[in-house]
């Protein structure tokens, strides 16, 4: 069976490794079919299968897109997409010039609670200097001391009720969904077990999805329990989407997934890539 990561971040977003480094990461963690998913800009895609054909990995062209639900943060991963899709690349662009302006906003917050330079501080730790986000503000927190490591910033600060939170409206989810299919690819629900949402909210979330034309769900991800995991296979065969599996691999040390080192699908799930001819058997 081959080993499939769907989803992964390099420095062109919030990973710690350059797309050429991470396939070869990948590389050396046996992973057979890598998608590069970086938050809101494709730019690491050409680097990443130049490496993936000296690597022998197929590289599938992804992208995770940041959108708004209802006042709720979302995100859309696409795969299988056109890099060059006008609409798609003019999409990404808005929301990374609203990420610049929500990094100002992050950082004047945190200056109002005593902590100064984190615009600067955050930027040094960005190797894409338009997409500056929460986790370059953490790796600068966990720097000057303010917290352990970067996954415990996040209990306490960043996030709503806590110093340097500042609330932002990305894409509607429909423009996300839209830009995906227009671009050739395949949209699929993020790591769904991260939003708070009651069974109802997460059930019409995913009817809407459906409807919008949204055809996969990341089923196995770094932040699902063995029991989500089950959970959302059982909601990918109820709502008819179809599974995916991906470590939202950031870099070594800041995630709870390898590359290529996580669960198989369960049992019954149709995955996202049973229709790839290139996938090799």
């Amino acid at each position: 069976m081959p080993n499939i990561d769907l989803h992964c971040h390099s420095t062109i977003s919030d990973g710690l490794l350059t797309p050429t480094l991470l396939v070869e990461h990948a590389a050396a963690k046996g992973v057979d079919v890598l998608a590069l998913t970086d938050h809101d800009d494709v730019a690491g895609l050409e680097e990443a299968r130049r490496a993936a054909i000296v690597r022998r990995i197929m590289l599938v062209n992804g992208v995770e897109i940041s959108v708004d639900w209802r006042g709720q943060t979302l995100h859309i991963v696409g795969l299988g997409i056109d890099p060059t899709h006008r609409e798609l690349t003019e999409g990404l662009r808005s929301i990374r010039d609203g990420r610049t302006m929500r990094a100002r906003g992050i950082a004047a917050q945190l200056d109002k609670f005593g902590i100064h330079g984190s615009f600067e501080g955050a930027s040094a730790y960005a190797g894409n200097k338009q997409l500056i986000g929460r986790t370059h503000f953490a790796r600068f927190l966990v720097q000057e001391g303010h917290a352990r490591d970067v996954r415990s910033v996040f209990k306490k600060y960043l996030v709503k009720g806590k110093p340097g939170y500042v609330p932002h409206r990305w894409a509607p989810l429909s423009d996300a969904v839209g830009w995906i299919r227009g671009s050739g690819g395949r949209a699929v629900l993020a790591h769904p077990a991260r939003y708070r949402l009651s069974a109802a909210a997460l059930d019409e979330l995913m009817q809407e999805f459906r409807t919008l034309g949204g055809e996969g769900i990341e089923v196995i991800t770094a932040s699902h329990t063995p029991e989500q995991a089950l959970l959302f296979a059982d909601h990918s065969r109820r709502m008819g989407l179809l599974a995916s599996r991906g470590s939202d691999f950031h870099g070594p040390g800041e995630s709870y997934f390898d590359l290529g080192q996580m669960p198989q699908l369960p049992a019954g799930c149709v995955p996202v890539w049973h229709d790839w001819k290139q996938v090799p058997s």
